[in-house]
């Protein structure tokens, strides 16, 4: 018996260390894999230097959404996504990065014309999309021709064609303008058929954001509101388009009869459809644009393309990757992007913690005299928009005015970190207001219950409630909507008291309402109606500065994390890139729906589960 034993041990460790040994040579040539690219890499970076051909075209080929910041990636994730093509996350364009290209190539002498490939643009707030647009509209003034090619044009994308001095659409591609839609789920015949309990602690009329979990369709509160923002967004829209055009507004077919009679008119023919309608100035094939091309700036060394550099590539050249510090007056930019949680977060998200200290940083800063807090946040944690706030008024107190800058969304929350700026300017097209605040928890017993499953147990007091598989009981639920109802008397009383308002003016114009950028400033929830460059001079002129620069306030990295990021960078330029396919599968993108709502609610985290959050603030 003892013998078997100890055969059957020594088998057992001896394919132990089989698969030991072969854990160890996979991973070891994994690493040898890419240390021998990163070696490539680095020597090859000077015989590969990018360099701009002489009278070529910049092809601005804009792929993934248009943001302020840029969601947090771990520099190998980045590197083996960018070397090897696994990347299925979001592919994001910062809009400063587009800007300081546009404003290079203007002044460039070996740009001789713009082309913009827009066919991998994704989503983008009308605000950034508006930037972007006026920097065309400025690269212009060069007198250097814009060119818009596409086989189609999403509502995004042909935003920015419009302003391009030709437009060309594929004979087989086609425009369309559907406007815009606010749809959610509702879950709440779901969630009782789960047996899942839902409590639902709010104060607002129009909160909203809570009604999915509540009902199984929109309120009329809800409704209005909506319809109202959306309403005015998409008129927004329209105007912009037209005007850059120089079309009527009429164009834009908002029936399907309207739409019927024209697309009749064009023989069901897409294409010939959006030629008829001054969306395009002609139909050209790839080939026949990719002439013109050659006739307008050459052919490049190969003989295959026409001359010109990519984004991407242009972007190296005038964005060095290691920024010099500023020195001497400059007004800090602070960006707060996404959904606001307590704690330390990554960029991408707010968090309480982290978005505070970077305010603090700013205000330790003795080069930093003032700075703009740039929004675009659909709001989230109570407490962690309040920490965010206090640092505001430390900033105050130390001298250095601060200016609200808002962006696509500066809602609840959002609004809440913004609320005690000297001064805020919104988009028009800001998405703002939703002064409200709500709390949910959900409970299982019933769920539970029904399988079979029951929690039962003792506490010293009736506050000792710490199991969602318990029945929550009234005193709880009077203490969490007590709790509820003093947040919101402390947000309409931080807006009265920093927008010199009553506190019945802003309660009439709160109860989670949502507002467009040109409806606040109307209502005086901002002072100002601009873009980033208006808040950056408004801020100099607080800080009574005549010469200034400005700087992005934001995590250092340590000098070891800075040369990985550099070095991985370097060496996946030089690898071979291969696309991942997405499925567009419309039941796989209803359950992303589905998981991105649970989502949104299961990241939460408040201490005290009360949120100032507007989470139909979404185009």
């Amino acid at each position: 018996m003892a013998a078997n034993q100890s055969l059957t041990a020594r088998i057992f460790s001896g394919i132990w260390n089989v698969l030991n040994i072969a854990r160890k040579v996979f991973f070891n040539f994994i690493f040898l894999v890419i240390a021998g690219f990163i070696i490539i890499g680095i020597a090859s970076s000077g015989k590969d230097e990018i360099k701009v051909p002489k009278g070529g075209a910049l092809v601005m080929k804009l792929n993934g959404d248009i943001v302020i910041q840029k969601q947090s990636v771990d520099p190998f994730d980045e590197f083996a996504a960018e070397a090897f093509g696994g990347n299925n996350g979001p592919s994001e364009i910062l809009v400063r990065d587009i800007l300081k290209v546009l404003s290079n190539a203007k002044q460039d002498r070996r740009i001789e014309a713009l082309v913009l490939d827009l066919s991998g643009l994704r989503s983008a707030g009308l605000d950034k999309l508006r930037t972007v647009a006026n920097a065309l509209e400025d690269f212009k003034t060069s007198e250097k021709p814009i060119i818009a090619i596409g086989d189609y044009f999403t509502q995004n994308q042909y935003y920015l064609a419009a302003h391009a001095d030709k437009i060309y659409l594929n004979p087989e591609g086609a425009v369309l303008f559907d406007g815009f839609a606010r749809n959610r789920m509702y879950y709440k015949d779901a969630l009782e058929k789960l047996k899942v309990k839902t409590h639902i602690f709010k104060v607002g009329t129009y909160k909203s954001a809570i009604e999915p979990y509540i009902r199984n369709d929109m309120s009329d509160a809800a409704r209005e509101a909506n319809t109202a923002w959306l309403g005015a967004y998409w008129d927004q829209f329209k105007n912009d388009v037209a005007a850059a055009r120089g079309i009527e507004v009429s164009n834009f077919d908002e029936s399907a009869e309207d739409f019927m009679a024209k697309f009749t008119a064009a023989n069901g023919d897409f294409a010939e459809y959006a030629l008829a309608n001054g969306w395009v100035d002609e139909l050209k094939t790839r080939e026949a644009w990719r002439q013109e091309m050659f006739d307008l700036v050459g052919k490049n060394e190969s003989g295959k393309s026409y001359k010109g550099i990519s984004f991407n590539n242009y972007l190296k050249i005038v964005n060095p990757p290691i920024p010099q510090k500023t020195t001497g007056p400059a007004v800090g930019i602070v960006v707060a992007k996404g959904t606001i949680l307590d704690g330390n977060k990554p960029n991408g998200t707010i968090g309480g913690d982290s978005t505070a200290r970077l305010l603090r940083k700013a205000r330790l800063d003795d080069d930093i005299k003032a700075v703009v807090l740039h929004v675009d946040s659909p709001g989230g944690s109570a407490f962690a928009s309040e920490i965010i706030r206090q640092e505001v008024e430390e900033l105050q107190k130390a001298g250095k005015p601060v200016v609200a800058a808002m962006s696509t969304y500066a809602a609840s929350g959002g609004y809440w970190i913004s609320a005690s700026a000297d001064h805020i300017i919104a988009s028009p097209s800001t998405i703002t207001g939703s002064i409200g605040i709500f709390g949910m928890l959900m409970t299982y017993e019933e769920s539970l219950a029904y399988l079979g499953v029951y929690t039962d147990g003792v506490q010293t007091t009736d506050l000792a409630f710490s199991s969602p598989a318990k029945t929550l009981p009234d005193g709880i639920s009077q203490i969490i909507q007590r709790s509820i109802e003093h947040g919101y008397e402390k947000f309409i009383t931080l807006v009265a008291e920093n927008r010199d308002m009553t506190l019945e003016q802003v309660d009439a114009i709160a109860q989670g309402r949502v507002w467009i950028g040109e409806t606040a400033l109307e209502l005086g929830l901002v002072d100002q109606l601009g873009e980033l460059g208006d808040a950056v001079n408004v801020a100099a002129e607080l800080a009574e500065l005549e010469t200034f620069s400005t700087t992005y306030i934001e995590r250092s990295l340590s000098p070891k994390e800075q040369f990985i990021k550099e070095l991985l960078q370097n060496a996946a330029v030089h690898l071979v890139q291969t696309q991942v396919i997405d499925s567009n599968s419309p039941l796989l993108g209803l359950l992303k729906t589905v998981l991105s709502d649970v989502q949104q609610i299961t990241q939460l985290n408040d201490p005290k589960a009360t949120y100032a959050m507007c989470l139909e603030c979404k185009i």
